[in-house]
C-alpha cells in the first residue's frame, strides 16, 4: 500500500481522501529539515503547503519518494530540478485558490481607497478624525492589471462590476481575449501612465522580477495606489518606500514580500502602507479546495499512475512515453527559446511536426512547446495545464502535420505570430534521442540548447568573433560551445554560445557596445 506524509497543516479532508483511495497516510507537522530528512525515506508521497522546504538534501534522503504534492500554486519551496533528477513528480493545484486571492486583492484595493486600517486604529484610540481620512471612490477609476491570467481575469470581472475601467498588460493576452474580459490591452508604460490603481497577478520570473522598479514607479500617475497579492520580488520594496515618502505613490498594500516571514521590511511604519501576512489563499474554502485537489491528484498517481498538474512530467500512457519523451524534451526547449527571443505580444503559435515526428501523438509535443514557451513568464505552468492557460489567454494554437521528410528525417518547427511578424525555430533529434536546434529565425544554425547561453545577432564582418572572444575572456567568461550561422556573406549573422555562468546585465552591456552588434540576450535552459 502506498504511504504518504502530510508535513504541513492541511484540511482533514485530504487525509480522508487518501485513506478512501487505499493510500496509507501520516499527518506529522512542524518537523525540522533534519527530522524530515530522517523520516522521509519510508514514504512514497509528500503532501505540503508552504512551510515545508523540499530541498535537495530532503530529496536525497527520500529513497522511496515518487511524488510531491503542493496544496496551492507556488512551488518556490520545492527544488524541482533536483526532484526531476530523482524521478520525483512535483504537482501543484494551480486553480484551487484563485477566487480567494482575487477577492483579497479587491479587499486591499478598498482598504487603500478608504484608508481603513489607519481609520480603524485612530478611532479605537479614542480619536474622531473624520477630516483626516479623505478617501477616493473606485467608481470610474482606472485599474491596471499586470498579469491577466486566471486570477487577474477574476479581479477584472470584479472591478468592472464596481464600474472601474480596466487596462491590462500581459504578453499572452490577445486582443480577442481582452474583448472577452472587457479590458483594454496596453503596454506596461501605458498602464503605468494611466492607472489610478495597479494590481499584480503574475508569477516571479527573471522577466517579472522588480517589474515595478524605481524607474517604473517614476512613470506612474502621481498618487497611484498599488496592490500585490502575487509574489514578493515583483516590486522593488526600497523604491516603493521612497515613492510612498515622496507622494509619487499614494498608497500600497502588500500581501507578499521578498523575504517571508517579513519581519523587518523597509516599508513597515510608512504612512499609507498596508500589509498582510500572505493571506491571499487563506480562506476556509480555498484551503479545503487545495487540500482535496492535492490528495486526489497524488492518490490517482500512486494508485493508478494518473498525472494531473505535474510541473515536471507530461500526461502520457506507458506505451507512448519511450518514443515521445525525446520529442517533448526537444519541443520544450524550442518553446522556451522562442519565448525568450520573440518580442512583443504573441497572438498565435503553430507547432509543425515533419517526417518521423508526424507518426506520433502530437498533443504531448504541443503541450511541451507551450510549457516551454509560457514557463518564460510563469513558474506554475506545466505540460498538462499549458494548453488550458494558452486558451484562457486567447492564444491561437495550430498543429500542423507533414509526413514528408525534408533535410532531416524528423523535425519539429515552432512558429509564433507577433506584432513584428512570424518568428520560427526548428529542431531535430540526433540518434532519435539528442535534441538539437537546426534553424533560428530563418538562419541555419546547429546548436545544443542547454544551461546559460549568450545569443548575439551581428553584422557578418571579419574580426567580430575575435573581438567577442576577447571581451568574454577579459570578463572571465568561459565558453562551453560556440555555434554560428548567417543569412548570407556580409549580412546578418547569429551566434549562440553556451557559457558556464548566467549572463549578467553588465556583460550584456559590454557585448551590445561591440561594433556590429544588433541584438544580445542572455538565455537559460
Amino acid at each position: 500500500m502506498p504511504k504518504v506524509l502530510i508535513s504541513d497543516k492541511m484540511d482533514p479532508k485530504a487525509a480522508q481522501i487518501f485513506r478512501e483511495r487505499g493510500v496509507e497516510v501520516d499527518e506529522i507537522t512542524g518537523k525540522t529539515p533534519q527530522e524530515l530528512a530522517a523520516m522521509i525515506g519510508e514514504y512514497d508521497g509528500l503532501a505540503i503547503r508552504s512551510s515545508t522546504k523540499v530541498t535537495k538534501a530532503i530529496l536525497d534522503a527520500a529513497t522511496n519518494l515518487k511524488v510531491v504534492g503542493r496544496a496551492g500554486i507556488g512551488v518556490d519551496n520545492v527544488d524541482i530540478p533536483a526532484a526531476s533528477a530523482k524521478g520525483v513528480v512535483v504537482m501543484n493545484t494551480p486553480f484551487g485558490n484563485s477566487i480567494t486571492t482575487a477577492e483579497h486583492a479587491v479587499a486591499l484595493m478598498f482598504a487603500l481607497a478608504r484608508q481603513l486600517p489607519e481609520a480603524d486604529a485612530s478611532t479605537q484610540a479614542g480619536k474622531w478624525e473624520k477630516n483626516r481620512f479623505m478617501g477616493v471612490e473606485l467608481t470610474s477609476k482606472t485599474l491596471g492589471l499586470i498579469g491577466a491570467g486566471n486570477i487577474g481575469s477574476i479581479v477584472a470581472d470584479r472591478a468592472r462590476g464596481l464600474k472601474m475601467k480596466v487596462v491590462a498588460f500581459d504578453p499572452f493576452l490577445t486582443p480577442e481575449r481582452a474583448v472577452e474580459m472587457g479590458v483594454e490591452k496596453v503596454t506596461l508604460d501605458e498602464l503605468l501612465a494611466r492607472a489610478d490603481f495597479i494590481t499584480l497577478h503574475t508569477p516571479l520570473t527573471d522577466s517579472t522580477r522588480n517589474i515595478l522598479s524605481a524607474e517604473a514607479l517614476a512613470k506612474t500617475k502621481r498618487g497611484v495606489r498599488i496592490i500585490n497579492c502575487a509574489r514578493g520580488g515583483l516590486i522593488d520594496e526600497a523604491a516603493l518606500k521612497d515613492a510612498l515618502d515622496s507622494g509619487q505613490v499614494g498608497g500600497a498594500a502588500l500581501d507578499v514580500f521578498v523575504e517571508e516571514p517579513a519581519k523587518a521590511s523597509p516599508l513597515f511604519g510608512t504612512p499609507n502602507f498596508i500589509s498582510t501576512p500572505h493571506l491571499g489563499a487563506s480562506t476556509t474554502e480555498a484551503q479545503v479546495n487545495v487540500a482535496i485537489q492535492v490528495a486526489e491528484q497524488m492518490a490517482d498517481f500512486l494508485v493508478s499512475g494518473g498525472v494531473t498538474n505535474a510541473l515536471n512530467m507530461p500526461s502520457l500512457s506507458a506505451e507512448e512515453a519511450p518514443k515521445l519523451k525525446p520529442y517533448m524534451a526537444l519541443a520544450e526547449k524550442l518553446g522556451s527559446l522562442v519565448g525568450q527571443l520573440a518580442t512583443g505580444a504573441l497572438t498565435g503559435i503553430a507547432v509543425e511536426v515533419e517526417g518521423a515526428a508526424a507518426t506520433l501523438n502530437q498533443k504531448p509535443v504541443t503541450g511541451a512547446v507551450l510549457a516551454g514557451l509560457m514557463r518564460v513568464h510563469s513558474d506554475t505552468v506545466n505540460m498538462v495545464n499549458a494548453p488550458f492557460l494558452a486558451k484562457e489567454r486567447g492564444l491561437d494554437v495550430r498543429e500542423v502535420r507533414s509526413s514528408h521528410e525534408g533535410d532531416y528525417h524528423t523535425l519539429v518547427r515552432v512558429t509564433v505570430a507577433t506584432a513584428d511578424g512570424d518568428r520560427s525555430v526548428a529542431g531535430t533529434l540526433f540518434g532519435d534521442q539528442a535534441p538539437r536546434l537546426v534553424e533560428l529565425f530563418g538562419i541555419k544554425v546547429e546548436a545544443d540548447l542547454a544551461g546559460p547561453m549568450l545569443y548575439v545577432v551581428n553584422d557578418d564582418a571579419p574580426g567580430f568573433i575575435g573581438r567577442l572572444g576577447t571581451l568574454l575572456g577579459e570578463a572571465g567568461v568561459n565558453i562551453g560551445t560556440f555555434h554560428l550561422g548567417r543569412r548570407q556573406a556580409g549580412g546578418e549573422a547569429v551566434l549562440l554560445l553556451s557559457v558556464d555562468e548566467p549572463v549578467t546585465a553588465e556583460l550584456l552591456a559590454k557585448v551590445k557596445a561591440l561594433a556590429g552588434v544588433r541584438t544580445a540576450m542572455g538565455l537559460s535552459f
